[in-house]
């Protein structure tokens, strides 16, 4: 029986408030080796890099053991996304390994049974939201209120319980992306991964001195 060549990956998200760096070992299946994560919103920038270096070390292994990065893209707000990427494009281009960037939200319902929606903090009174089922995105990412969100076929809804309690539907974890789930969201590994592209969904709160200045013309 042919075996599935085995990868060491570093897997990073940092589209939620859970700032989540893990080594996980892909092969005939998913192994998630360590796992660093710190719940705040406001640290992503500060706390990504010793999240990736406590789940490396506790992993047992180096960075150059790491055969391929793994990054949430989204979507997610654009200061967190930012970190994130840019981290991990970072990390790829120092080792000289290929990043994949896949959706935060296949991290939560990537694996996942029957019709299942996803949700997370979108602020401004919306949610991020995906169709699943079976594990399998059945609906392209959105940004909406929640009385917005399409929940034909859904029986249960997963992410962010906050935003989850906005609908009628039992709740089911994972509250935040897990590393085995971004990995499994991976399709190709042979080939060279597309350039990583966020998923905003709308335009960043922040805006340029141009777009500032602009906008007091216009007023």
């Amino acid at each position: 029986m042919e075996h599935t060549v085995s990868r060491t990956v570093l897997v990073i998200d940092t589209a939620t408030p859970a700032v989540t760096a893990a080594v996980v070992e892909v092969g005939d299946t998913i192994t998630t080796l360590a796992v660093s994560v710190t719940v705040d919103p406001r640290a992503h920038a500060e706390t990504l890099t010793p999240n990736v270096l406590v789940a490396v070390a506790e992993s047992g292994l180096t960075m150059a053991d790491l055969d391929a990065v793994v990054v949430g893209v989204g979507p997610g707000p654009f200061t967190g996304l930012r970190v994130g990427m840019a981290s991990a494009a970072a990390y790829g281009h120092a080792l000289g390994i290929p990043v994949h960037g896949v959706c935060s939200l296949d991290g939560i319902g990537g694996r996942t049974a029957g019709g299942t929606l996803v949700v997370t903090d979108a602020r401004r009174r919306e949610v991020y939201w995906a169709r699943y089922r079976d594990g399998v995105r059945i609906d392209s990412p959105g940004v909406n209120a929640a009385t917005e969100v399409p929940v034909d076929g859904v029986t249960a809804v997963a992410g962010s319980a906050e935003q989850a309690a906005l609908f009628d539907l039992p709740f089911l974890g994972p509250n935040y992306p897990e590393p085995a789930g971004l990995v499994a969201a991976v399709t190709d590994w042979d080939s060279d991964p597309a350039p990583l592209v966020p998923l905003y969904l709308r335009r960043p709160d922040a805006k340029s001195l141009a777009e500032r200045q602009a906008a007091a013309v216009r007023r």
